[in-house]
């Protein structure tokens, strides 16, 4: 039973990673938030309208940060909630998103950080497009 639940949270992982993946910056093209490297934990170059994400693992000796972007008018609002930490969860807070040039907000979060985390993207409109990363430097 153990050796089924480590293989499920390790698919559930290679799952999570293959649809998103990490820090913020400049995206080449038409992405919102570029290929954050290896120190990316979750990816999401883009997506379009309401949506989110669910992870795990955080390494608690690393800082990690948040990274959301938006464009093409509107905004979103993002609340973002640690399973182990709900005194640390960032407040709800909103991005406004241009017409052009993405917006890029990071939210720094600190080191001490352990376990699991489920972030929900909620767009102003269903043409907004977001992409987001959980990035924990080296």
């Amino acid at each position: 039973m153990k050796k089924q639940a480590t293989t499920l949270a390790a698919l559930t992982a290679a799952v999570t990673l293959a649809l998103a993946a990490a820090p913020a910056q400049a995206a080449p093209g038409d992405e919102i938030i570029g290929y954050p490297g290896p120190d990316g934990l979750i990816w999401i170059a883009e997506k379009t309208g309401s949506g989110g994400f669910v992870s795990g693992g955080l390494a608690p000796d690393l800082d990690t940060f948040l990274n959301f972007g938006c464009a093409d008018g509107g905004s979103i609002e993002v609340t973002f909630r640690l399973s182990g930490h709900p005194d640390r969860d960032p407040a709800p807070f909103t991005v406004d998103c241009p017409d052009s040039t993405p917006t890029l907000v990071t939210v720094p979060l600190g080191t001490g950080l352990r376990g699991g985390y489920v972030a929900t993207v909620t767009a102003s409109s269903p043409s907004v497009r977001w992409g987001a990363t959980v990035v924990q430097p080296e």
